[in-house]
This record gives structure tokens, sequence and C-alpha cells, in this order.
């Protein structure tokens, strides 16, 4: 059994689509970041960067935060959704890398200006969503050669999906992107998606383009 401590974020549906897709059971947690939950000392103990998501495997003793670490540990403990073919492996991690290194942080700062503090930073709002278009057009660039981000569906993908969610807060036109306009939707149909958006909770539909 897996105790997931997580919240209605793109990182913490990283982990909830992640353990729905390799079927392995687990208990949720809510952290109400809203209220903060993050910062009482209970979590951190788990989780240090008082960030979520974090999850507690039971069958291993093993405590781990990060997003990107527990969707390799969990690839790693089932042998699913990580290429084992070291060309193929090597692919989906690059791709799961960009995703930490690029479409994380730099979204996540779209929503703080574009949706969260709009007319603070006339500069950062221009800086971050012409980024916003950068990272989609590098992601449709992807996609035109490839069905999913690595070749196949893969952890890349399932890190990058939850970000590409919040298109509107990003004031991306999908219709400049087709090729990510398909991806999104084909994953937005898949049950193991559709499960893991709505944890802890469903707080409202997946935006659809």
């Amino acid at each position: 059994m897996i105790d997931l401590y997580t919240w209605m974020t793109p990182n913490g549906r990283k982990a909830s689509i992640m353990l729905e897709e390799i079927g392995l059971p687990y208990t949720v947690h809510p952290i109400d970041i809203t209220e903060g939950a993050q910062h009482h000392l209970d979590f951190l103990k788990i989780s240090p960067n008082n960030r979520i998501p974090a999850i507690v495997d039971h069958d291993t003793g093993i405590t781990m935060m990060e997003s990107g670490a527990i969707l390799l540990y969990l690839a790693d403990k089932t042998g699913m959704l990580l290429p084992s073919e070291k060309k193929a492996r090597w692919k989906a991690i690059e791709w799961l890398m960009w995703q930490m290194g690029g479409i994380g942080p730099m979204l996540g700062q779209a929503h703080h200006f574009l949706q969260f503090n709009q007319g603070k930073s006339e500069y950062a709002e221009e800086r971050y969503a012409t980024e916003a278009e950068r990272l989609y057009g590098v992601l449709d660039r992807r996609l035109a050669d490839v069905e999913y981000l690595a070749g196949g569906y893969s952890v890349a993908d399932i890190a990058t999906w939850p970000w590409i969610s919040r298109f509107e807060w990003q004031r991306i036109h999908m219709d400049v992107y087709p090729n990510v306009k398909c991806w999104y939707v084909s994953m937005a149909e898949r049950p193991a998606v559709l499960r893991g958006y709505h944890v802890p909770e469903k707080a409202s539909d997946i935006p659809m383009p």
C-alpha cells in the first residue's frame, strides 16, 4: 500500500495519474496548500521541501518527495511506463527532465503573473507568456514526429500533460499547436488520466480545447 500526499495541482496530478496507470493500491491524504497544510510539521517529516506530492511506500519503507522522482520510483518499482531498452529509456528520461526544468517552472510562473497577478509586472507577463509559447512550440514539433513524447506512452507524458491542462491560465490557443491538441485530447480520454485528475477530489472537469 502506498500513501499519497497530494493536492489538485499539476505536480500533484502527476503522481495520482501515474498510480492509476500502474494500478497500485494507494491511500490519498489531501494536503490543502490553500490552507498552508504543506507547512505542518507532520508533513515536513515526509516532504522536507514542504511541497506536494509525496509518497510513503509501506512495502519498502521508502519515502519519496518531488514529482519527477516519484514517477521514476514507481516506474522502477513496477517495470511500467519507462522503457527497459537503453536508448528508449534515456529518451523518456530526457523528456521527463525537459518537463521538470522547463514546462513546470516556466508555466508555473505564467500562472503566477498571467492568471493571479495581472497588471503587477508587464515585463513578467510578456516574459512568461512568450516562454509558454516557445515551450508549446517545442512540444508541438516533437509531437509532429511521434505519438507520445518518448515514442511510446511513458512517465514523460504523465509529467507534462497536467501542466498543459492549464492552457487557459497560460493564455495558449490550442489551435495554434495542433499536434499538442491531438495528444492532449487523446490523453484526456484515458480512464486512468481521468481518475487521476480528480484526486484528491473533483474540483472541475478536465479543460478541453
